[in-house]
């Protein structure tokens, strides 16, 4: 055998080589179930609860998901965002709990029911109403369940075995116990005024129940004639022209017509009386009949009425103040039996606009909140108000010409009403025009079909009444306390959040407080037999009452109410049952979720101090939704709002930027991304993301993000095997550390204050985009790069040491500051390092780094050495590119550096190891012509010269003593490595 030479010698067995079981490889699907199941058996979350007591608490209140089908994006945004909020805080030094719920009553659950029984062909009205509960119950059960386990399987933390619901009995009765404060406070009422009813599920809707679709509405233009005699205080004679002229209306509700009560002009408008002089053959216009129009308008209307120019004239302008009264289209119509016989009014409102119709606007304040106000402010309204639609959205049965007609279909389709109403009108020589519009218009959110606006007696909370509870520091009227509360005690994330709210709750009506239902608490108060609304005692207002009320509502659940002789029960031997009526409205769902402070903040051990929370986290949409009634609901009965921070996220769309919609096939569904990359590649797509805009998601975007975790995940295992098997004995103190290191220090000083003013304010892009930033460029591009030669080929020197010292740290700051948005991974890289049958990354805080790691002198200094390493880097590319050099280690350049400031810090580091060269040159001497620049770094320039001597077989220097010592083929630094 021969003797090896110092060629062939391989000294690769001697090298301090990254060691680490950690895959590069993640296996997210399969793996993170893994980490779920030993975070429950080792109780995590009540663990951290243990580990929290005595600390300050944050206290997220979760807004209850609906339980009803499975989890979409939108939902996953949601709970991710909360469950990084919680688990940053609790690693920050609180006591941040999480408490999920779920909203459970309302009419989702029970349309699904109803819709099961009539595939089963049973009528809903057949069947006990408790035992139609129960089955609302159990529907809702079963889909907590599912949905619980979806939200858990994207490592959302929390108290899953023991959520809160608003069908638990104890919840019903706290949610009927903040009722009755608002009935005991005086804000309670029972009004009759147009709400947005629901003709499909017959039931009035909250606006946030809304939303607006396209539709395509009937439009009609109604004459009106004016009626003798015209006011005019002497001027009778110069107006008779008007008497027997038309006003002119256009209505895309012509269902409304049968209900009209009057007609309103725009007294700052100017109107004139206009004549037919030709007509073409079709046409619902009369030679020589008058019309009163906007003078801006007139044009597009007889346009509409297929008059051309010259078919028509003006007479003269016109002060419609002068008229009093017109007549109905209807009236004196044969087989009306005097029902519109009567005259309309006739007068200026403020809501009249001449953009479009006519200039003119008919009235029926049974159908629109406008018209309603106008004649209530008159006090009129027993004059106007009308009751010819039914719950379902058909005509009463007694109406003429109408009686039974549907606005609408069972089926959310058109009904038979407008076109029964367009017809008699046309017979009747009513109509002037007609049409079809194509326009936005409000839909139920939850049947998809058009609402109408309804007069129906419904329960209130008013919103300007003084509410008689003598908490009145942000106020004494409900509008008072949520305004001030929105601007002195709320912080808002972000900002414009704030604006929204304040301006809905500014021009807010009245709450609507009850719904025609089944499933949900009931409003849980008594009326006077025979007697008004207006009446004093029209109310039962009595505390023994409601006691017994709330006593079996905490043993049976809201079912009590409606059990068999409830009344008796609760009145017998207080009052007297037989002299009151039991209300049987349920709550607005919105009223349920909008007590949930009561039920979990205010009366959990685990909730909240002083009942308040510290943030509602939802999305835009709930500024008109929770948002606004726990607002609403907590003004009523505490005087103030129930939160101290409110975080609002935008909606979610497909990689195009549209609405994700199942029929467009552009969903992307949680668990379709988990089962193929990974909860944490959609928790680190909600860090890279912008919330507070509309977020987009899809493949290629998810592609992005599983290659920014790739990224990570590297930079996560080199950082483990680079300290394997460091020991406390190790450690070195910064003062005695190389400049490099002391530089790494400043930037971990640097990033631990971004990062946790970066969680205080839930900018988690921001937080992760400068931790993304720093682990692939100033680690990985750079000092990892460069400390490999130090950490592999230095045997026990004071360098090898300062460096795993600085990697120790940075491990345990980077885990800690990563593990709320990657919560399996980094517990992964966690547990590779601190294996136990017992242990987790999530049970640690965020380390202290100390502050006098700052060092701004050295940071700057550092700057400029890194510029000139660029420099270099780029020089030696070129000849890498050119095939001159395979490696770095093969060159010794000469680098010109014209600033004597900048040479002096080069020359004062190792500049060779930080430019991963075997030599380096530094020259005050003007660079060559020929010399590499680079435009961005004035004053440096670089000529290639390769490194003398020769290589080293163990750490690929080229140093001129290579061979010159006892272990051939080696440099001073690995022939003392050797021994």
């Amino acid at each position: 055998m021969c003797a090896d030479t110092p060629e062939t010698l391989d000294y690769k067995s001697t090298l301090n080589l990254p060691r680490t079981d950690f895959p590069m490889r993640a296996g997210l699907p399969k793996r993170e179930p893994e980490w779920l199941a030993r975070w429950e058996e080792i109780g995590i979350y009540d663990r951290l609860r243990e580990k929290a007591e005595g600390r300050k608490p944050f206290t997220l209140h979760d807004g209850p998901p609906y339980a009803n089908g499975h989890l979409h994006i939108g939902h996953a945004l949601n709970k991710i965002l909360k469950d990084m909020v919680v688990r940053s805080q609790q690693m920050m030094g609180f006591d941040a709990r999480y408490i999920p719920g779920w909203d459970c009553h309302g009419l989702p659950i029970e349309w699904k029911i109803e819709e099961q029984y009539r595939a089963k062909g049973r009528d809903k009205d057949d069947v006990d109403i408790v035992d139609f509960r129960q089955e609302c119950r159990k529907f809702a059960e079963s889909w907590i369940d599912i949905q619980r386990n979806e939200f858990k399987r994207l490592g959302i933390t929390g108290t899953w075995e023991r959520p809160y619901l608003t069908m638990d009995f104890r919840a019903e009765r706290i949610i009927a116990e903040e009722f009755q404060k608002f009935l005991m406070n005086g804000t309670l009422y029972q009004g009759s005024k147009p709400v947005m009813w629901s003709p499909v599920e017959q039931t009035a809707l909250a606006e946030a129940e809304v939303e607006y679709h396209d539709k395509d509405s009937f439009t009609v233009w109604v004459k009106f004639e004016v009626i003798d005699p015209v006011l005019g205080s002497g001027k009778e004679l110069e107006n008779r022209d008007l008497v027997g002229a038309k006003v002119v209306i256009w209505t895309t509700t012509p269902w409304t017509i049968p209900s009209n009560k009057a007609v309103v002009y725009g007294a700052d408008y100017d109107y004139g009386l206009y004549e037919v002089t030709d007509t073409p053959e079709e046409c619902w216009a009369a030679v020589g009949e008058k019309f009163l129009l906007a003078d801006k308008l007139a044009g597009e209307v007889f346009k509409r009425a297929r008059l051309e120019e010259g078919m028509w004239k003006r007479i003269r302008g016109v002060d419609p103040s002068v008229i009093s009264q017109v007549k109905h289209p209807l009236a004196h119509t044969e087989g009306s039996m005097g029902e519109w016989d009567a005259p309309r009014d006739f007068r200026a409102a403020d809501f009249v606009t001449d953009e479009e119709g006519t200039g003119f606007v008919h009235c029926a304040p049974s159908h629109g909140m406008e018209e309603f106000e106008l004649y209530r402010d008159l006090g009129m309204l027993g004059q106007v108000i009308t009751y010819n639609v039914m719950d379902d959205g058909s005509f009463r049965e007694d109406l003429p010409f109408f009686g039974g007609k549907r606005i609408l279909k069972p089926n959310g389709k058109e009904g038979d009403a407008n076109k029964a109403v367009i017809d008699k009108l046309t017979e009747v020589g009513g109509l002037l025009a007609r049409g079809k519009i194509h326009h936005s218009y409000p839909h139920s959110w939850r049947s998809k079909a058009p609402i109408i606006y309804r007069n129906t007696p419904q329960w209130f909370a008013a919103v300007d009444a003084p509410v008689g509870d003598g908490q009145d520091t942000y106020g004494t009227t409900i509008r008072e306390r949520a305004l001030t509360s929105i601007d002195q005690l709320v912080t808002w994330t972000p900002q414009t959040g704030r604006n929204r709210l304040y301006s809905m709750i500014e021009a807010r009506p009245d709450w609507v407080l009850s719904r025609q239902r089944a499933w949900g608490v009931p409003l849980t108060c008594f009326t006077r037999k025979g007697a008004l609304p207006t009446d004093e005692g029209f109310l039962l207002r009595n505390e023994a009452v409601n006691a017994r009320i709330l006593e079996a509502f905490e043993a049976e659940g809201a079912d009590a109410w409606y059990k068999d002789g409830a009344k008796e029960r609760f009145l017998g031997g207080i009052v007297d049952p037989n002299e009151w009526d039991k209300v049987n409205d349920i709550l607005d769902v919105w009223f349920d979720s909008g007590s949930t402070h009561a039920f979990v903040l205010r009366d959990r051990e685990d909730g909240s101090e002083d009942g308040l929370a510290d943030l509602y986290l939802e999305g835009t949409d709930q500024h008109r939704g929770w948002f606004h009634s726990s607002m609403l609901q907590a003004c009523g009965t505490m005087g103030r709002a129930p939160y101290r921070g409110v975080l609002t996220h935008g909606f979610t769309l497909d990689e195009k930027g549209n609405k994700m919609s199942k029929s467009v096939g552009n969903t992307v569904a949680p668990e379709d991304v988990t089962k193929q990359y990974g909860a944490d590649i959609l928790r680190l797509w909600v860090a890279q993301s912008d919330y507070t805009a509309d977020l987009r998601i899809g493949p290629e975007i998810l592609k992005g993000v599983s290659d920014s975790y790739r990224r990570l995940r590297n930079t996560m295992r080199y950082l483990l095997g680079a300290v394997a098997y460091f020991e406390e004995s190790d450690r070195v103190a910064p003062a005695d550390m190389p400049e490099l290191e002391q530089w790494v220090l400043h930037r971990l000083a640097e990033l631990d204050t971004r990062v946790r003013e970066g969680y205080a304010a839930y900018d988690f892009q921001g937080v992760f985009q400068a931790l993304f930033n720093f682990c692939t460029l100033d680690l990985s591009a750079f000092y990892f790069d460069i400390r490999k030669d130090v950490l592999y080929c230095d045997g026990d020197s004071a360098e090898r040491r300062a460096a795993r010292t600085v990697l120790d740290l940075l491990f345990h700051r980077l885990t800690t500051w990563l593990a709320p948005v990657l919560v399996f991974t980094m517990e992964e890289v966690w547990l590779e390092r601190f294996p136990g049958t017992d242990g987790s990354l999530h049970l640690q805080d965020i380390p202290d780094t100390p502050q006098d790691w700052l060092n701004p002198e050295l940071a700057a200094k550092w700057v400029g050495i890194r510029q000139a390493r660029r420099v270099v880097t780029a020089a030696l590319e070129v000849e890498r590119t050119n095939k001159v050099i395979g490696s770095s280690l093969e060159a010794g350049p000469v680098v010109y550096v014209a600033d004597d400031a900048v040479r002096h810090a080069l020359a004062s580091v190792p500049f060779q190891d930080v430019c991963i060269t075997s030599a380096v040159t530094l020259s005050d001497q003007a660079a060559p012509e020929t010399a590499f620049t680079l435009p961005e770094t004035d004053g440096l320039a670089v000529t290639f010269a390769k490194a003398k001597g020769e290589k080293c077989n163990r750490c690929w220097k080229f140093l001129p003593d290579v061979g010159t010592h006892k272990h051939p083929g080696t440099c001073a630094r690995c022939n003392a490595a050797l021994g």
